[in-house]
């Protein structure tokens, strides 16, 4: 018999368009022969289940079944795929959890601290892990913009403390600029991240859990065509991919280790991705992506297929181990 899997994409934030670019690429490569997949839209207005012929059918949010023909069908396995709330910040995770519905992200606290870049960078530098130098605010806070500067510099980025995809981001260049940034940070987000500005070769490092072993991906090297790797440089093709990454073995192996010791510390699961700068020769830590895209122009797949791993063989690897 079938397992039957709902591929959950969508969410209830400004990257809901790209996390159903990506769920429609686990359903394309989904293994048939073992599951029966359902596209599940969890969007803000309803939640839908799609079938093959494209029928769609109401969820019922009470334990995550839907009516189809006059029969009640019951997920055995949620394949998580949402960025951003509620799928990447451990809502989804927490109600699935109570529903005793598996699901092939990390569970609730693990992505709740993720999400929050802040928590995370605090609760990793006490492991050693190298990371810009940084303030935080939240909105209503008196911004004191010189003493900011004073201590991250210039050029800094301002961030939305929670979001991904690049939105809510800017790159700061003199002090009359950062009320404009602050202002669209604070669309996508109650609390901004600032950074200091590191100069370097920015990689992303996918770690899995693949045959039941954690595993560091071959990695990528991003070099965008604008001025940081924004949402355009991301999804509209004004940057490059390059994997391998152009750089040493030793620089290789301590950036894998590395990623591969985060997994660990934060107990994630599933399909990871973490991003670096090799910044004086050293990789400092930006963020950990616990729902990372998966649409053809994402860097999973490229990571992928640089290691042999097919997606039809990647997806059924995440299903299991999200079952056991």
């Amino acid at each position: 018999m079938k397992t039957i899997v709902a591929i959950a994409m969508g969410g209830y934030s400004s990257e809901f368009q790209i996390s159903l670019n990506s769920g429609n690429v686990v359903y394309k490569h989904i293994d048939l022969e073992k599951y029966t997949p359902y596209r599940v839209h969890i969007l803000k207005e309803e939640w839908l289940a799609f079938d093959d012929e494209n029928h769609s059918y109401v969820i019922n949010k009470n334990d995550f079944s839907f009516i189809k023909q006059g029969k009640t069908i019951r997920f055995d396995v949620v394949f998580n795929i949402i960025h951003g709330t509620p799928g990447e910040d451990g809502k989804l995770q927490a109600y699935l959890e109570l529903l005793n519905i598996p699901q092939t992200a990390c569970d609730f606290y693990s992505a709740a601290l993720t999400f929050n870049k802040r928590d995370t960078i605090s609760v990793l530098k006490p492991y050693g892990i190298k990371t810009a130098t940084n303030v935080f605010i939240n909105k209503g806070d008196t911004v004191n913009v010189n003493q900011i500067i004073s201590k991250v510099g210039l050029p800094c980025f301002v961030k939305a403390n929670k979001a991904g995809s690049s939105f809510g981001i800017s790159k700061v260049y003199n002090a009359e600029e950062f009320p404009k940034a602050l202002d669209v940070a604070f669309k996508e987000d109650d609390e901004v991240l600032v950074e200091s500005f590191l100069d370097g070769t920015e990689v992303s490092v996918g770690v899995i859990t693949y045959n039941t072993t954690i595993t560091a991906l071959p990695i990528t090297e991003i070099v965008s065509e604008n001025d940081f790797f924004d949402y355009e440089a991301k999804y509209n093709g004004q940057s490059q991919e390059i994997t391998p990454a152009r750089i040493s073995d030793a620089q290789r192996d301590e950036v894998q280790q590395i990623a591969i010791k985060i997994y660990k510390t934060l107990k994630l699961k599933g399909l990871t991705r973490a991003e670096f700068i090799f910044h004086n020769n050293e990789p400092h830590f930006l963020e950990v992506n616990t729902c990372p895209g998966l649409s053809e122009a994402s860097i999973i797949p490229q990571q992928a297929a640089e290691a042999g791993i097919s997606l039809k063989d990647l997806f059924s690897n995440v299903i299991a181990a999200a079952m056991h």
